[in-house]
């Protein structure tokens, strides 16, 4: 009879073991399975990434390798009477060309200087009206090729370094309204008046503002 009281404790003492381990696995089991679902805590904070930029800082930003273009491309109708233009504008130029066909022959060019003020005033002044405003769409939404056949497109981008950094468009057609949300006869004033003569050069190819577009 005096070993049976040792015994006695170390049956009491082996459930409360089992109790323990079971309580300790299960706890690393939720938390495996946590992580699993929801990722630690690094990926539900990420860090920000320098190369990717929002819409307001690309547009506002005036250095040297930045610019702001606008493309306006007609109906699309026979390869000889198709007609587009595009202004492009740096803080040290502003360009506009015109084109004739889908291939973007060259019609008329007038490039000008600029200088950095101008160019601050200018992209402030587009930013005020919503310029870069849009919403996101899908890759195939954004698709552009046949849309708004009967009417015009108009293209908005911001660009760094030759490449596009953000890109929104809209037309005249109401069932393609497009990713712009931004007032398009404000923009397209705005970039004209960046060309003494680009209003002239707009309606020389058909695609002044005030002209009823090309209807099928």
């Amino acid at each position: 009879m005096k070993y049976a009281q040792p015994r006695n404790s170390i049956s009491r003492f082996i459930p409360i073991l089992l109790v323990i381990i079971i309580t300790i696995v299960a706890v690393a089991a939720v938390i495996a399975i946590g992580r699993a679902l929801f990722g630690d805590g690094s990926s539900n904070n990420p860090q920000p990434n320098p190369n990717i930029e929002d819409a307001k800082t690309a547009l506002l930003s005036t250095d040297v390798d930045r610019s702001v273009r606008l493309t306006v491309r007609g109906p699309i109708v026979a390869n000889e009477n198709f007609r587009s233009y595009s202004i492009t504008i740096t803080p040290d130029s502003r360009e506009m060309i015109t084109y004739e066909g889908y291939l973007d022959n060259q019609i008329d060019r007038k490039r000008l200087d600029n200088n950095t003020k101008a160019y601050t005033e200018l992209v402030y002044a587009l930013d005020k009206r919503k310029m870069m405003d849009g919403k996101d769409l899908t890759e195939e939404q954004n698709d552009l090729r046949g849309i708004c056949a009967s009417g015009k497109i108009y293209k908005f981008e911001t660009i760094k370094n030759n490449s596009v950094v953000k890109s929104l468009w809209t037309s005249d057609c109401s069932g393609s309204k497009g990713s712009a949300q931004a007032n398009v006869n404000e923009i397209l004033d705005m970039f004209l008046k960046q060309i003494p003569d680009g209003k002239k050069m707009a309606s020389g190819i058909g695609l002044g503002q005030d002209e009823s577009p090309f209807r099928l």
